[in-house]
């Protein structure tokens, strides 16, 4: 299993999110990173997923 980090920024640059969490795949990490955006409502916030190793997964602005 892979780390992967998930951080969700407001407008002005405050951190709204930052976690991590294990996922068997990049594919896998993107649908949980997704999840966990879509369960706190953060989905239309500036976020991204990386990896452990600093591939980008995830992100939007």
């Amino acid at each position: 299993m892979a780390i992967y980090y998930l951080t969700v920024f407001e407008k002005n640059g405050e951190k709204l999110l930052d976690e991590t969490f294990e996922a068997q795949s990049e594919k896998e990490a993107k649908e949980i990173g997704q999840h966990k955006l879509e369960e706190n409502n953060f989905t239309d916030k500036t976020h991204r997923c990386t990896s452990s190793s600093g591939k980008l997964v995830l992100f939007a602005r």
